[in-house]
């Protein structure tokens, strides 16, 4: 079948805490959702898929962004609390926004030359119309990266997430990025958890000739 034509269960992006996000997220967090060794891990592979220079998209951001020194252009945070995103060094500029209540972005098309998103996939609840949103934004070519572990809100994650093993979630991430249109949609384990949290990375890349911006 299809990917556009696959239909997700009706209850499939409900949450067992259906209260208000923003209310949820009101408090800062200034702590990392995924250990140091995991950390290094998404660092190194951002060094190797992410452009040097160009416009970066940190989705779903916090006070950090595990970007590597060698990528130095302009990065754009987009998440749900204002005093994380103001903390991290490397944002030059941020939105706070829910994406479940409100998921088009507020940016021109084709203005980022890559995506990346960490440990928040889980929690949204209109991934199609927010991945369709991501190709939009991206220039032609560029990647978009979703990484995650095992570690979550399980009372704000949705139900599909909840319900999946990793490998389960890589395939769920891969179908999110094929039914926006992203193509050659790869999973990458980073950790598989035997001496750290396991993390799991998935790029798929806009289709188009990339920009020439220089890879790391």
């Amino acid at each position: 079948m299809p990917d556009t034509e696959f239909r997700f269960p009706p209850d499939a992006f409900t949450k067992s805490d259906r209260g208000d996000d923003a209310a949820f997220y009101a408090q800062p967090r200034l702590v990392n959702h995924i250990d140091a060794a995991a950390v290094a891990a998404l660092s190194t592979f951002y060094g190797a898929q992410l452009p040097l220079s160009g416009r970066i998209l940190d989705l779903m951001s916090s006070w950090v962004s595990h970007l590597p020194a060698t990528v130095t252009g302009d990065v754009v945070g987009q998440g749900m609390n204002a005093a994380e995103l103001a903390a991290n060094p490397r944002l030059q500029h941020w939105v706070t926004q829910n994406l479940n209540a409100q998921p088009t972005l507020p940016f021109d098309s084709q203005s980022f030359d890559a995506v990346v998103c960490c440990a928040g996939v889980q929690y949204l609840q209109q991934p199609d119309a927010v991945f369709a949103e991501l190709a939009r934004v991206l220039r032609p070519g560029g990647p978009c990266i979703v990484s995650f572990s095992n570690r979550c809100f399980p009372t704000k994650a949705v139900a599909i997430w909840r319900a999946l093993n990793g490998a389960g979630h890589a395939e769920l991430v891969a179908l999110y990025l094929r039914r926006a249109g992203f193509e050659r949609a790869t999973s990458h384990v980073l950790r598989d958890g035997a001496c750290s949290d396991p993390l799991t990375a998935v790029i798929g890349y806009l289709p188009g000739k990339p920009s020439a911006l220089e890879p790391s």
